[in-house]
């Protein structure tokens, strides 16, 4: 290769990867395969990432799209999107042992919407129709109380049946600046609709985006290892680009890195979405030093130190 050897300076973004949610989930499904034996059945991927799902497969870990799937005599573990109320009350009913995986913060947004519910208001959703996560928050409601907007132009044409008994939820891996922008729309149209005290979008998403911010005006290239299902890292994509960073691009792990496409960068950018595992980044770092001569330097704009407990259920 031509440009074997030649230097290469690598922007590390932190915080990345990893959040305390998706920590949590896998030690769920990992605690209960050790004290439940195997199988452990999954209701959707614990997390949006393969290598993830593909690990915990290995230790013995199956994962099935509905409930109808599980065995009566087999644990069965939700994913941290969480799920509609429909699902743990199915479980119930059929006796299955069901351990919730669901991120605290995901939670957080259910008792929220549940509570302006008890109070007569309707929620707007702020969210990505279809994504696991928006399926959970709405169905934890009855049919009708949650409107979704996925954007400023979808909050022109809502019809609310009372405009002054509204409140607003977000799906929490969105673009915070996006998000922003829609709160707006929504307070200018409905000036009396209510919000969280503190906004829905996690520290995790947050922090992600702001260490992307960072280093996306420094970068000529940006990858960000994560999967196309996974929100928050389309986000950070998205974000790279909006920040100075045109040439940024979604990459699984190293395996699916196109190489020709850093011809003449210099200067990458590398993050990781909340639910890709450091090894996917060493791996990716790897690959680069294989071919080039590479400089890293750590952009941190954070420190993390939030952790979630287990489930009563798995403490021993």
């Amino acid at each position: 290769m031509t440009d074997a050897r030649r230097p290469l300076t690598i922007l590390l973004a932190s915080p990345r990867g990893f959040c305390a949610g998706v920590e949590r989930a896998i030690q769920i499904v990992e605690r209960a395969i050790e004290r439940y034996g195997t199988p452990v059945y999954v209701r959707h991927e614990i997390v949006h990432n393969r290598f993830v799902v593909e690990t915990l497969e290995a230790k013995g870990a199956i994962f099935v799209d509905e409930l109808d799937e599980v065995p009566d005599d087999r644990p069965v573990v939700f994913s941290a999107h969480g799920v509609p109320k429909a699902v743990p009350a199915e479980a119930g009913r059929r006796k299955l042992l069901f351990v919730d995986a669901t991120c605290p913060l995901v939670s957080k947004v259910h008792r929220e919407a549940e509570r302006h519910n008890e109070a007569g208001r309707t929620v707007v959703l702020i969210g990505h129709a279809g994504h696991p996560e928006v399926v959970g928050t709405m169905g934890q409601l009855p049919e009708g109380g949650v409107l979704l907007v996925e954007d400023v132009e979808q909050v022109g044409t809502l019809s609310v049946a009372d405009p002054l008994n509204l409140a607003y939820a977000t799906q929490t891996t969105l673009s915070v600046d996006d998000t922003t922008q829609i709160v707006a729309a929504l307070r200018r149209r409905f000036p009396a609709i209510q919000g969280p005290k503190q906004e829905d979008i996690c520290y995790a998403t947050t922090n992600r985006q702001t260490a992307v911010k960072a280093i996306a005006g420094r970068c000529e290239a940006l990858v960000v290892i994560g999967a196309p299902n996974s929100s928050n890292s389309m986000r950070l994509v998205e974000v790279a680009a909006k920040y100075g960073c045109a040439r940024s691009r979604l990459v699984q792990r190293a395996a699916d890195m196109d190489w020709h496409w850093l011809e003449g960068v210099q200067r990458l950018g590398i993050t990781a979405g909340a639910s890709a595992p450091e090894v996917l980044v060493e791996e990716l770092i790897a690959g680069c030093r294989e071919r080039y001569d590479v400089v890293i330097e750590e952009v941190r704009t954070t420190d993390e130190t939030i952790v979630f407990k287990l489930p009563r259920q798995l403490v021993a």
